[in-house]
């Protein structure tokens, strides 16, 4: 499948941060969600700016190429890259970000697929999108 027929075909929108997504579970609980889980999927040319949130989230991959998440527990670095894939001699498909770690990622090819599992549960709220032209500098 293209890029264009997985967002058709999981009704994926378009995402604040860059990219495509949409949430897929819930876990209501009394107050703040226990947890939430969304599709993300990153087209070629495509970036998920430099954010953050105030709670853990772990990237899973599941299609398409392989992707850079980049994280950095300051604002001034050093970010350190990550690749998520099931090559497991290259990178691995799973990564945790805690709580308040500044992320980014971008696909290597066409396009990426992955979700993303927050716990507590995601709010908008406790999301800040890094100002445009920000960047970490790396390791």
């Amino acid at each position: 499948m293209t890029a264009e027929q997985i967002i058709r075909h999981l009704e994926l929108e378009p995402h604040p941060e860059g990219g495509w997504y949409r949430q897929t579970w819930i876990a209501d609980t009394p107050g703040r969600a226990s947890g939430t889980c969304i599709y993300f999927l990153l087209k070629s040319g495509e970036r998920s700016h430099w954010h953050r949130v105030d709670a853990t989230e772990i990237w899973l991959w599941h299609a398409g190429a392989p992707l850079v998440l980049s994280m950095s527990a300051t604002d001034t670095g050093p970010a350190t890259d990550h690749l998520l894939t099931p090559d497991l001699d290259a990178g691995a498909p799973q990564q945790i970000v805690p709580p308040g770690w500044w992320q980014a990622a971008r696909s290597t090819g066409e396009y990426t697929l992955v979700s993303c599992t927050v716990s507590p549960g995601f709010r908008f709220e406790g999301f800040e999108l890094a100002r445009p032209g920000f960047d970490i500098p790396r390791a």
